[in-house]
């Protein structure tokens, strides 16, 4: 059966219960005496269309009532009973659970129609096999004069167990639709909380270049003699806009959803602002010219806060952590150390391990390095290089 609704693997995990269930009960119906090998293939179709059946419901639904029937027309022809039968018409213990999870399965995944169209099918072949198959009570307990179960209790039997079978799939149905409901909710509200970064980045960075641009240009048309020294500052400011354009649908591929620092036209005044917030024994050293691209900024402040954010989530007995960032040959240079040990037990609220990798690819979208690790002195050590767009 192919579905592109659940995987095998995911079958697997949510089926097993139900299968280890309908084994043992199939497995205690070999050992009786009674039980006829010529009704075990269908027994054995039956409880595997049962753990199959999430996959394609209705379609393993009108396929367990087929066997039912052809099960009931074999044992008749070749006058076997079919084990010890249950209060409900003909069927086994395991063809009526396989039976009962086929019913919920189906009332929990398929539309109305072929709910009913698959339950009526269901409860006919069940049904069916009161007359057709030989009847176990009157061949195996003639001598005390018990013929079985009379109609109305099989009647009143089978209406508990279909209304428990409905009511199961019914309340798993809910279950689901109130799952969903909530995911949608979740990803309206993630989708509007990434409309709103992108829309803050796209004002901070991109909206800063072409500002200056326009203000340049206007300058220009009023004094055409100053058109020449504005110029090139007109085509520096839309090749940083270029390349801020290029960073920013980069990191959508990301898709972060952290709280990350936003970036101001003084980065020194940010780091120190980061630092402070983290309530850790830092040692800053800072070497900042005036300015820096606010989308390089965004990702400075960005590597700090995760790296204090590692040291504390991770490191004990820390006595200092220094921190470093200075602009030599053209790069925004960020050293975090501290001289703590790990520990031993997992960190407070665990620990995705998405940290180290989310960096990584921040520095090495903007074109820079990136390296982590133990320091040989003890602690541990983060480094990044990010070159200054020109």
């Amino acid at each position: 059966m192919d579905s592109t609704h659940l995987g095998w693997r995911t079958l697997a995990k949510r089926q097993w219960p139900l299968a280890c269930a309908l084994l043992f009960f199939a497995g205690s119906e070999t050992l009786s005496e009674a039980t006829s090998w010529w009704q075990l293939p269908g027994t054995a179709v039956v409880c595997a269309l049962a753990v199959l059946s999430p996959r394609r419901p209705f379609d393993a639904a009108l396929a367990a009532a087929t066997a039912l029937v052809a099960s009931s027309v074999v044992l008749d022809v070749v006058d076997q009973t079919a084990g010890p039968a249950v209060l409900v018409s003909g069927v086994t213990l395991s063809e009526g659970a396989a039976t009962m999870a086929l019913t919920a399965i189906l009332v929990r995944q398929a539309s109305l129609p072929r709910v009913l169209v698959g339950v009526v099918a269901l409860v006919l072949a069940v049904g069916f096999t009161q007359p057709l198959r030989p009847s176990y009570w009157e061949r195996y307990y003639a001598d005390v004069d018990y013929s079985g179960p009379t109609f109305w209790q099989q009647v009143l039997a089978g209406a508990v167990l279909l209304v428990l079978s409905v009511g199961t799939g019914l309340y798993f149905r809910a279950r689901d639709r109130e799952r969903a409901t909530t995911l949608r909710a979740e990803v309206a509200a993630a989708q509007h909380a990434e409309r709103m970064a992108l829309a803050r980045e796209l004002h901070d960075v991109v909206a800063h270049y072409v500002t200056g641009i326009v203000v340049h240009a206007q300058a220009a048309q009023a004094v055409p003699a100053a058109a020449q020294e504005v110029l090139p500052i007109i085509a520096q400011s839309g090749n940083e806009a270029l390349t801020a354009m290029r960073r920013l649908v980069g990191t959508l591929r990301g898709a972060e959803t952290d709280a990350a620092p936003a970036a101001t036209s003084d980065l020194a005044d940010d780091v120190r602002q980061v630092v402070a917030q983290s309530g850790q024994p830092v040692r800053l050293s800072l070497e900042l010219p005036s300015e820096v691209p606010p989308s390089l900024g965004r990702s400075v402040l960005r590597l700090v806060q995760e790296s204090l954010t590692n040291t504390r989530k991770h490191a004990e007995d820390v006595t200092r952590v220094d921190v470093s960032v200075a602009v030599q040959g053209g790069a925004v240079h960020v050293v975090v150390a501290d001289d703590g040990r790990a520990f031993k037990a997992a960190p407070v609220g665990g620990s995705g391990g998405f940290g180290l990798v989310g960096m990584r690819e921040r520095v090495e979208l903007l074109g820079g390095t990136f390296s982590a690790g133990q320091r040989p002195t003890g602690g541990w050590e983060v480094r990044a290089a990010l070159p200054i767009a020109e």
